[in-house]
């Protein structure tokens, strides 16, 4: 099942996509609820009644997990193409460990950065001029769990979305944690839906990406080096993982930095990309005035 959260007159409510996709059924959910947890707010629950059905042209699509109260875990060089165009860029912290890491890289992204399908990327030249695209699957936990195995980890899988892991390479490159250069403002465009678990075959999803109509990353998510069951492993180990917790993947090669020269983000430009059964997560470049 494909599931937004929106707004609509004045309200903010989560509903179940149609599968034309030109309307929404409204669920009849505590509007508390719905602002501080988005779809997950349905997660270990009946389903709830259906208020009515609306147009998609009449809502405003807002991030499935708007500014979450939870976490934003992120992995890093996860397909063997990004981890090599990376390590050659010179802004790797990580590449004296070797082109393709050993064990997931992790780091996060703070709440803040999320924004929804549509929403501006902003571009603060006063903090970074080099500020790069990257399209990613991301895991939405459903279920509680610490030191979870491999076996197990799909069992804490409530869905999957599209995020965006905006960063800006010349603060990833000066800081050899990657939090200030992940964590911009605008850096999480996340959506334009969530998915149930059940929609997605993890070993055979394409991941696209496209910056002004130009496509620039093209793969599969049977080409992750950590699939998603040791991706979640590695996260919980030690460190529960609620529901809630967002988790993206990793992103394929043909960013920006891959290019010779480097093809990083201005005013203006528009970067799309598409995730083979969840949609597709569209935003503009808009920067801030000086």
């Amino acid at each position: 099942m494909k599931y937004a959260t929106f707004d609509y007159k004045g309200g903010r409510y989560v509903g179940r996509v149609n599968a034309t996709e030109d309307s929404v059924d409204r669920f009849d959910l505590s509007e508390t609820d719905v602002m501080q947890n988005g779809v997950c707010a349905i997660i270990g629950i009946e389903p709830p009644e259906v208020v009515d059905t609306i147009s998609l042209s009449d809502v405003t699509l807002v991030a499935p997990v708007p500014r979450p109260h939870r976490n934003i875990f992120c992995v890093g060089k996860n397909y063997h193409g990004h981890a090599k165009e990376f390590a050659s860029s010179g802004f790797d912290s990580s590449a004296a460990h070797g082109t393709v890491p050993q064990a997931p890289i992790v780091f996060s992204k703070l709440p803040e950065t999320v924004i929804a399908h549509g929403d501006a990327i902003q571009i603060d030249t006063t903090a970074s001029t080099a500020i790069d695209y990257e399209a990613e699957l991301a895991v939405i936990i459903g279920t509680e769990g610490k030191n979870i195995s491999t076996d197990n980890a799909l069992g804490h899988v409530w869905g999957y979305t599209i995020v965006n892991d905006m960063t800006a390479r010349d603060l990833q490159g000066i800081h050899s944690q990657w939090l200030i250069g992940k964590s911009q403002d605008t850096f999480c465009p996340m959506g334009p839906y969530a998915v149930t678990a059940d929609e997605i075959d993890l070993a055979d999803t394409f991941v696209k990406c496209w910056v002004n109509d130009e496509l620039r990353q093209d793969s599969n998510t049977g080409l992750l080096i950590f699939d998603v069951p040791t991706i979640i492993a590695a996260i919980s180990n030690g460190i529960t993982l609620m529901p809630g917790d967002v988790i993206a993947t990793g992103t394929p090669a043909g960013v920006g930095i891959g290019f010779n020269p480097p093809k990083y983000l201005v005013d203006g430009d528009r970067v799309r990309i598409e995730i083979q059964g969840i949609g597709k997560l569209e935003n503009p470049m808009e920067e801030l005035p000086s």
